[in-house]
C-alpha cells in the first residue's frame, strides 16, 4: 500500500453521516471510522491491531491527482476482482476475509462499507513495485522508443506499439508516497533488497503474471503489464498483498480487437485520462469534476471487466 496522508482519528463521530462521504452520485469518496487510519489514491486503510481492514472506496485519480468525483461502485468492483484473483492463483497473499468484521459491525454504520473492504494481515512491506510486462505500451514503450530496452532488459529491434514480448519482462520500480513510481533496473532492486531476495521476487512476479494470463485468455482478456506489491511475513515468508490484477494495477485489453501498432481500448480509466487531456485543464491546478457520460462508461469498463474474468 502506498500511502499518501496519515489520519489517526481523535473522536468517535457523533453518527453515520460524519463516517462517510459521497459525492451526488453516490460514490463513495472517503471513510472515517474513529481508528488509526491512512489515505491513499483509492484506499483508506484502517489498523485494526493484529490485522489491517482496506476499505477500496470509489475514488479515481489521474495525472497523479484524486478527482473530486467518483465512479459509482468502482471500489466494490476492484475488491470482488481482487477476491477473485486471491482465489484463483496459488500463492501466499495477505487476505483474510472480505466481510466487515462482527465487532465493526457492532459498533458503527457499516452499511457503506458491504462488499468493498479487504480484512487482511498485517506485513513488512517490500519497497519495489514488481512489475511484470507482457506487451509493450505506456512507460515501456516509451523508453523502448528512446534506447531499444525497458529497465535495462534489452528487447529485439522492430517491436511495434503494444506488440506481445518474446516473454514476459520483469521491470521493479520504486514506490513513490507522491507523484510517480520510478522504473529502475533489477540490478538497482537487487542492490537494495539482496540478490536472493530481488530474485525470489522477480520469480514468483513471473509465476503469477503466468497463470494470471492463463486465466484471463481463456475469458478473452489479455493481460499486457501488472503490478504487484509483496509484504514480508514471519522473518522471511514473502505473500502477495494490496489489490491483485485489477483494471487500476493492469492492463487489460480485449482479445477479439487487439491489433498491435497502436494503442489499445482497455477496460480501466482510459475515458477519463482522454477527457482530461481534451477538455483545456493544465494538469497544475485542481481537476475538474467529470461529466456524467464519463463516469458511466468508466463505471461499464470496470464492470465489464469483472463480468467478463469472473464469469
Amino acid at each position: 500500500m502506498n500511502p499518501e496522508s496519515e489520519n489517526p482519528s481523535a473522536q468517535i463521530p457523533a453518527n453515520s453521516s460524519d463516517l462517510y462521504q459521497f459525492d451526488g452520485n453516490g460514490a463513495l469518496l472517503s471513510t472515517a471510522l474513529p481508528l488509526p487510519r491512512r489515505s491513499g489514491k483509492v484506499r483508506d486503510v484502517y489498523d485494526l491491531g493484529s490485522h489491517l481492514l482496506i476499505v477500496s472506496t470509489d475514488r479515481i485519480s489521474a495525472f497523479d491527482y484524486i478527482l473530486p468525483n467518483g465512479i459509482p461502485g468502482k471500489g466494490e468492483l476492484l475488491t470482488r476482482m481482487s477476491g477473485f484473483w486471491f482465489d484463483s492463483l496459488d500463492v501466499p497473499h495477505h487476505l483474510i476475509s472480505l466481510d466487515v468484521p462482527e465487532d465493526l459491525a457492532n459498533q458503527f454504520d457499516v452499511t457503506p462499507l458491504a462488499g468493498r473492504i479487504m480484512l487482511t494481515a498485517k506485513a513488512d512491506v517490500v519497497p519495489f513495485e514488481c512489475v511484470v510486462r507482457g506487451y509493450l505500451e505506456g512507460s515501456g514503450w516509451r523508453e523502448y522508443q528512446a534506447g531499444g530496452s525497458v529497465c535495462g532488459v534489452e528487447l529485439p529491434a522492430g517491436l511495434r506499439q503494444c506488440d506481445r514480448l518474446p516473454q514476459p519482462i520483469f521491470t521493479p520500480a520504486t514506490k513513490a508516497d507522491e507523484g510517480h513510481d520510478e522504473n529502475v533496473s533489477f540490478d538497482v532492486m537487487a542492490a537494495a533488497l539482496g540478490a536472493e531476495r530481488a530474485n525470489h521476487l522477480r520469480d514468483l512476479s513471473l509465476q503469477v503474471f503466468s497463470r494470471a494470463s492463463q486465466i484471463a485468455e481463456d475469458k478473452g482478456i489479455i493481460v499486457a503489464d501488472t503490478k504487484f506489491e509483496f509484504g514480508v511475513v514471519d522473518g522471511d515468508r514473502v505473500i502477495l498483498i494490496d489489490e491483485v490484477l485489477t483494471p487500476d494495477s493492469s492492463r487489460f485489453w480485449s482479445a477479439d480487437v487487439y491489433q498491435p501498432g497502436h494503442s489499445q481500448p482497455s477496460f480501466d480509466k482510459q475515458f477519463v485520462r482522454e477527457y482530461l487531456s481534451q477538455c483545456g485543464w493544465d494538469k497544475n491546478s485542481p481537476p475538474p469534476v467529470l461529466p456524467a457520460e464519463i463516469v458511466e462508461k468508466t463505471a461499464e469498463k470496470y464492470a465489464e471487466a469483472y463480468r467478463r474474468l469472473a464469469s
